[in-house]
C-alpha cells in the first residue's frame, strides 16, 4: 500500500497511515493577553476571490469570543509590479476580487491596522495547485459512519504538498409538522393562531472544517494522492438522511507551507483552530516591520484553489423521533405566545399539539429554511 504524510488537528476514530513517526509536539503555552495579530488567508491566483482573515490570539484559559481586527488597511504586492488592494467585509474579513495575475511573479502580503501597525510577509512563489480527480463516501462500519475520501494527482510530480478545507451541507426534517403559530394581532397586545405562511419543517445548515488537513507525496515516487479521509460522518448524526453535500477546496503549498501548517496541526489539537487560544508561539512568512520580534501567527501562501462539490443521498440513520406533542386549549396556548404548535386537535378543533421548537422548528437546530443556491 502507498503511504503518505497525514496531518490533522484533531484525532479521528478511523487510523491513518503516516510515512515515519512524529514525536508529540509539547509547545510552550501562551499566558499573555497581548493578543497578537492572526493572519489567516492567501492570494487566490486562480478564478475566485481572495480572502484575508484578521483576528488576534487569546490567553489559553481565555473563553470571551475572538476578536477581530476591522478598519485594516489589506494588500498584495507583486514584485516590482502592482498593488492589489483588499476590501473590509466586515469582521475581521477583507477580500480581493478575482484579477489576471501573473503567476510566474512572486508576491507579499502588507497590513496596516488601524493602530498603525504594519505588518509584511516575505515574498511567495505562486503553487500551482491540480484538480480534484473526485470525492466519495465510504461507510465505515466499524466506525457507523461514512468516511470521505478525496483523490489527487499532479502528473507533472511538482504539487507534492497539499492542505485541504471542506464545507458539508445537508439537508433535514424535524419530527412533526407545524402548521400553526401563535402571533401578535395587527395594532394591539393579543395574540391570535394562524396558518404558518414559511414551511419550518425542512431546513440545510452548514459546517465548515475547523481542522488543518495535510498530505504530502514527498517520499512517494509518483504525486499521488489516494483516498485521503477528510472526515467521518456519523449515521447516527442523521445528515446522511436525506441529502448530503460536501464542498471541498484543495491547495498546492511550498515545503515551507506545508512545515508551517504541521507544526500548527500539531500545535492545535488541543484547542481545535487557528483562532482558537494558541498553546504555543508558532509563527509564519509575517512580520510586524518596526518590531521583528514580536509574534505574529500566520503563513501567506499564493496559490490556486482547486474545488469540488458532491451530493450524496444515501438515506443513513433514522427518521428523528421526539416525544408525542402535549395537548393545549385554544386560550391555554395563547397565554404562552412562545409556544411551538403543530396543528389543531379535537371534534371541533378546540384544542391545539404544541411541542418544543427543536421537534417542530428546524431552525432550532441550527439550519435555515432557504434553500443553498447550488443545491440540487
Amino acid at each position: 500500500m502507498k503511504r503518505y504524510y497525514l496531518i490533522v488537528a484533531v484525532i479521528l476514530a478511523f487510523t491513518f497511515f503516516v510515512n515515519g513517526c512524529v514525536e508529540p509536539f509539547s509547545p510552550p503555552e501562551v499566558n499573555s493577553d497581548e493578543g497578537y495579530l492572526v493572519i489567516d488567508g492567501f492570494l487566490n491566483v486562480g478564478s475566485d476571490t481572495s480572502r484575508i482573515e484578521l483576528s488576534h490570539t487569546q490567553n489559553a484559559n481565555a473563553t470571551a469570543p475572538v476578536s477581530k481586527e476591522s478598519s485594516a488597511a489589506v494588500s498584495v504586492e507583486q514584485e516590482n509590479g502592482i498593488t492589489y488592494t483588499f476590501t473590509e467585509a466586515g469582521n475581521g474579513s477583507y477580500f480581493l476580487p478575482p484579477q489576471k495575475f501573473n503567476t510566474t511573479a512572486r508576491y507579499r502580503l502588507r497590513v496596516k491596522t488601524a493602530i498603525g501597525k504594519e505588518y509584511l510577509s516575505d515574498y511567495v512563489e505562486v503553487k500551482n495547485t491540480p484538480p480534484i480527480d473526485n470525492i466519495e463516501g465510504k461507510v465505515d462500519t466499524r466506525q457507523d459512519a461514512m468516511v470521505m475520501q478525496v483523490n489527487t494527482h499532479d502528473p507533472t510530480n511538482q504539487t507534492r504538498f497539499y492542505r485541504w478545507k471542506f464545507e458539508e451541507t445537508w439537508q433535514y426534517r424535524t419530527a412533526f409538522y407545524s402548521s400553526i403559530e401563535i402571533v401578535k394581532k395587527a395594532g394591539g397586545d393579543d395574540y391570535e393562531i394562524v396558518s404558518r405562511k414559511e414551511d419550518v419543517n425542512l431546513c440545510w445548515r452548514s459546517l465548515k472544517s475547523a481542522n488543518i488537513l495535510l498530505g504530502s507525496t514527498i517520499k512517494l515516487s509518483q504525486d499521488v494522492i489516494k483516498d485521503l479521509p477528510l472526515t467521518a460522518v456519523p449515521i447516527s448524526s442523521n445528515k446522511l438522511y436525506i441529502k448530503y453535500s460536501i464542498l471541498v477546496k484543495q491547495y498546492g503549498l511550498t515545503q515551507d507551507a506545508f512545515e508551517y501548517w504541521t507544526s500548527l496541526a500539531k500545535t492545535t489539537e488541543g484547542t481545535g483552530s487557528l483562532f482558537d487560544p494558541l498553546p504555543s508561539q508558532i509563527t509564519g512568512n509575517i512580520k510586524n516591520t518596526a518590531n521583528g520580534q514580536e509574534l505574529v501567527f500566520g503563513y501567506f501562501s499564493a496559490s490556486v484553489e482547486q474545488k469540488k462539490r458532491i451530493f450524496l443521498t444515501p438515506n443513513l440513520g433514522s427518521f428523528p423521533r421526539c416525544n408525542a406533542p402535549d395537548t393545549l386549549t385554544i386560550a391555554d396556548a395563547l397565554k404562552a405566545p412562545g409556544s411551538t404548535l403543530t396543528n389543531y386537535f379535537g371534534p371541533r378543533s378546540e384544542f391545539v399539539l404544541t411541542t418544543s421548537p427543536y421537534c417542530a422548528d428546524c431552525r432550532a437546530q441550527g439550519g435555515t429554511i432557504i434553500k443553498p443556491s447550488f443545491w440540487e
